[in-house]
């Protein structure tokens, strides 16, 4: 008589989808980290490999679904079911009146480390998401196949000479100023193109319409009008500050290299960007350690013991290179 296995107990699969979605955030630190450092680990090419890199990924088909089913739907999984561990479970290290424990062991220290690690990186990921994907990210004009970016910078010396090796357009006040009269001096002209248009557009439709030179005239100059002014409108999307200008690029991974210098400038935000770095890397290889165990890769107390040592050597290596994108560029890189 065989005896029916029976069905996991949900709660056990709920933590195994939190332990997959965390190998998955292992996976993308890995790459995020490996990107960023290209920024400041350069050597004098002004990040080329970095807007490389950039470049690939902004150009993936199908970016935003893969933004939202393979970044936001697990790392919201994980975020959401790691604050209902932090609110039931409680760190031994630290004894409270005798009414339990305190384990002085580096693993009782790595657990509460994790749970501190994890209220630093989910306060720490929103402010990120919204800095870099909300505050200072570009925007976007569209003409058929082209685009072009547009971001806001505050000037500093090291600002034009970049700018100009990168071949990013900058415009201050007065050269939007300058932008906004030409637009208004075409303005006469251009509705009398857009009347001719009109007359085209009643003309196809009656079936009079001929193609010749003019009517390719008064599309060129009419899309060569309605181009200035999405780029007048890109120009204006973003208010700008006091001593600040804005950048323009048709190349999306140099205004995400300026946007990293630009976050780098500030002391306080690479502190800020230090402690999110550390605390993801800790909070990523120590929780792979955890999955080998988990998962029943690592069965044996040696193998076990040999993989913290192989853990920590990767942390190590990805703090350094995260560390690099903001220390790098703070003190070195993207200067002048």
């Amino acid at each position: 008589m065989t005896q029916e296995a029976l069905p996991l107990p949900r709660a056990v699969v709920w933590q195994r989808l939190h332990s997959l979605t965390g190998l998955w955030f292992v996976l993308f630190l890995l790459e995020h980290l490996f990107t960023n450092s290209q920024a400041a680990l350069f050597f004098g090419d002004d990040g080329m490999w970095f807007v490389r890199s950039v470049n690939f990924l902004h150009n993936l088909p199908y970016l935003p679904l893969i933004e939202l089913f393979l970044l936001g739907v697990p790392f919201g999984y994980h975020a959401i079911l790691g604050v209902r561990y932090l609110f039931t479970s409680r760190p031994n290290t630290i004894g409270a009146s005798g009414r339990k424990p305190k384990l002085n062991y580096a693993r009782n220290w790595a657990y509460t480390f994790q749970r501190i690690s994890a209220w630093i990186l989910l306060f720490g990921l929103i402010l990120h998401v919204w800095y870099m994907r909300f505050d200072i990210y570009p925007a976007v004009v569209k003409q058929g196949s082209q685009s072009y970016y547009f971001a806001n910078y505050q000037i500093d010396d090291g600002l034009y000479p970049l700018a100009d090796r990168l071949d990013v357009k900058l415009y201050d006040e007065e050269a939007i100023e300058r932008e906004k009269e030409e637009i208004s001096k075409q303005l006469s002209k251009m509705e009398l193109v857009r009347q001719k248009l009109q007359q085209i557009e009643e003309e196809s439709s009656s079936g009079k319409y001929v193609y010749n030179a003019e009517t390719d005239s008064v599309y060129k100059s009419w899309q060569a009008y309605m181009l200035k002014m999405k780029y007048v409108l890109g120009l204006e999307s973003k208010p700008l500050k006091k001593g600040q200008v804005v950048a323009v690029s048709t190349n999306f991974g140099n205004i995400i290299l300026l946007n990293v210098r630009e976050a780098f400038k500030s002391v306080t935000k690479a502190i800020f960007y230090t402690l999110f770095v550390l605390a993801a890397c800790f909070h990523a290889f120590n929780g792979l350690w955890t999955f080998l165990i988990t998962w029943g890769v690592l069965l044996s107390k040696k193998a076990q013991h040999k993989m913290v040592g192989v853990c920590y050597a990767i942390m190590g290596l990805m703090a350094f290179l995260g560390l690099m994108s903001i220390w790098g560029s703070y003190f070195v890189n993207l200067r002048n």
